[in-house]
């Protein structure tokens, strides 16, 4: 029987978990749970996939997390890699010139553009093959009801029958104006920065080699944002003024005249325009109970570092691994560590995004040519801008570092593969050496065993013990070395949960992750097919 066909008595099995909302967060977190066995209802008010580009990109730790579902190569033929990103003023001037890394820390392109309907297809036919899990389109959500017993979720199909979900967890990824974070309740944090846009998306008809790949024009009468969007896709962002009249600026022959110096209508198709106004906000409260927010619903952020959809992603991942171990047994105040570690992130990427807006879309033309005389200066002085770092985790479940554990090349005497997929995603020791192994106790490292922990070891700084593992591309060896440590523990979201630089330190780091993640109730048994 599916763990969603009706019993005997005429009621489904309980899911352990309920997503609101079907967008590419939402998918991941369905998709994530529903890999590790556990049983979803995704209620999604839409019929069917919106079908319409909205974010323009998504990063190698995305990336990386469409790895972990095998869906990596999949995405390929929806994206473009973007090598770099340049900044131009009104004369064309080149006020910055990034270039992204290949591969970044995680062992993909640090930078790819995309086609999200490609991206939200791969996504759903993965949803579709995933045995416990049930997506319903045309459900709208109407309440959600807390019991000591458990959450119940009620909604309404596109037949305008009211359907009843009674499940362990309910996560809200219906955005910003969904239902979820009312459940929640809280207060709104909004930055106060919003601004409005015109959005034009054109499908190529065929390759036009002076359209920008990446371009941020910043001319004070008129900001402009140039994007492609993944093979045969582009978009132009115009910011309007205050007083722009929206039936006006949507009309097509308008668009056109916009983007005549780039475009014309034998290059390509019109096939979206729209007048979006951004938010940037953040909800006061993630958690309510079992009922949890995620992505838009938890947080909003101006397009201007490309990270609004690659955060909610984020967000799923985090999660995703706490419900199933909160689900196994393991203590409910893991689920507390959510909102401690991924507010501070998405916290420092919002107002980032703020600082860089302020500055592409300065309206000022005395303070516009300021900026241009400081960056021009900058670039003929060879002052390559900084790369951003996003920050490390903090707070929550981490002893130290906080970091995302890089990926690189490894081998073993059966194959060679990106690291992830030699060790897996689970918990993980990685060691540089047995030596340090030795020195977790028996007890410690059964029952890390029994979290489903594997130990990997390299040989990066002893020639006389072999190792299963060799590093292919030398980044475990560069990067031991800058850390100065023998041992890491990396959390299954791929972030170090603690660096160790003796023997000893790894022990207690060790010690503490058993203590910190003892079971506190019996286990809820995965739902397996």
């Amino acid at each position: 029987m599916s763990a969603f066909e009706p019993t005997q008595a005429g009621h489904e099995t309980t899911p352990d978990v309920v997503v609101v909302g079907c967008g590419p967060t939402g998918m991941v977190l369905a998709a994530l749970l529903g890999s590790q066995g556990r049983s979803v209802v995704v209620l999604e008010r839409y019929s069917g996939l919106y079908n319409l580009p909205r974010a323009a990109a998504f990063d190698d730790e995305t990336m990386r997390t469409f790895q972990k579902l095998g869906i990596a190569e999949k995405m390929l033929p929806g994206v473009n890699v973007q090598r770099g990103y340049i900044w131009v003023n009104a004369q064309d001037d080149v006020l910055l010139d990034i270039e992204y890394d290949n591969p970044g820390r995680s062992g993909w392109p640090s930078q790819y553009m995309m086609h999200q309907p490609h991206v939200e297809t791969v996504l759903d036919e993965l949803l579709t093959s995933l045995p416990t899990v049930d997506v319903r389109r045309g459900h709208t959500v109407t309440g959600i009801q807390q019991f000591d017993s458990g959450t119940t979720v009620l909604a309404t199909d596109a037949e305008g029958r009211t359907v009843r979900v009674d499940t362990e967890f309910v996560v809200g990824c219906d955005g910003g104006n969904g239902i979820v974070r009312e459940v929640v309740g809280g207060a709104l944090d909004d930055y106060g920065f919003f601004e409005n846009w015109l959005v034009c998306d054109f499908e190529l008809s065929r390759d036009v080699p002076t359209l920008p790949t990446f371009r941020q024009v910043c001319d004070p009468a008129e900001p402009i944002a140039i994007v492609n969007i993944g093979p045969r896709h582009h978009r132009f962002s115009f910011r309007l003024d205050s007083g722009a009249q929206r039936d006006e600026v949507v009309q097509q022959d308008r668009v056109w005249s916009r983007v005549s110096a780039y475009l014309t209508p034998d290059d390509a198709e019109l096939v979206r325009v729209a007048n979006y106004t951004f938010r940037s906000c953040i909800a006061s409260k993630w958690r309510a109970g079992n009922v949890f927010l995620a992505g838009d619903a938890a947080h909003q952020m101006p397009p201007f570092l490309a990270q609004g959809m690659v955060s909610g992603i984020r967000d799923a991942r985090n999660l995703a691994w706490k419900l199933d171990m909160v689900l196994s047994g393991h203590p409910d105040a893991l689920l507390d560590s959510y909102q401690a570690e991924r507010e501070p992130h998405v916290r420092f990427i919002t107002e980032k995004a703020i600082e860089l807006g302020r500055v592409q879309t300065m309206r000022d033309p005395v303070l516009a040519a300021e900026r241009d005389a400081r960056m021009i200066a900058a670039r003929k002085a060879n002052q390559k801008p900084d790369k951003l770092q996003y920050p490390a985790l903090s707070g929550g479940l981490i002893a130290n570092s906080g970091d995302i554990f890089p990926q690189g090349l490894v081998s073993t005497s059966s194959r060679t593969a990106l690291f992830d997929d030699i060790a897996g995603t689970g918990w993980l020791v990685v060691a540089d050496g047995k030596a340090a192994l030795r020195t977790i106790s028996v007890d410690d490292r059964d029952r890390f065993a029994s979290m489903s922990g594997k130990e990997i070891v390299f040989g990066l700084s002893s020639m006389f013990d072999g190792a299963p593992t060799s590093d292919t591309a030398g980044v475990y060896t560069r990067w031991f070395a800058a850390q100065k440590c023998v041992a890491v523990i990396v959390r299954p979201d791929g972030y170090i949960y603690g660096l160790a630089r003796t023997d000893d330190e790894l022990a207690e780091l060790m010690t503490s992750l058993i203590e910190a993640v003892t079971p506190a109730r019996p286990a809820l048994l995965a739902t397996t097919s």
